[in-house]
């Protein structure tokens, strides 16, 4: 690492490669530019129920042979009470974030 360290050569290519690039155009004004906190929040909130109905899914595929009796040990009973407090803590989620103003879009 020390030998790769001297022989490297400082700046490769000039100046030109350290510009950031976006497009081919150059950036006019400061690269980082500030927005609001609320889009992070609201991205966050649609991802937490996003991701939690992606997992109610499977669960209800579960039920249709539960119902059967294809599935020992699981009744549909069963199933069917771990949907409803599945959807308890989404509509609590729901609430919350209802409540904190999360959802507003300003």
């Amino acid at each position: 690492m020390v030998v790769s360290r001297l022989i490297a050569p400082k700046f490769p290519g000039g100046g030109a490669k350290m510009e950031p690039y976006e497009s081919g155009e150059p950036t006019i004004g400061s690269t980082r530019v500030p927005f609001k906190i609320g889009y992070y929040l609201f991205a966050l909130v649609f991802l937490v129920f996003d991701v939690e109905a992606l997992f109610l899914f499977p669960t209800l595929v579960l039920m249709r042979p539960a119902g059967e009796g294809t599935l020992p040990g699981i009744s549909s009973a069963l199933v069917f009470s771990e949907v409803l407090v599945f959807l308890a803590i989404l509509g609590f989620a729901l609430f919350y974030a209802w409540r904190k103003k999360a959802l507003e879009w300003e």
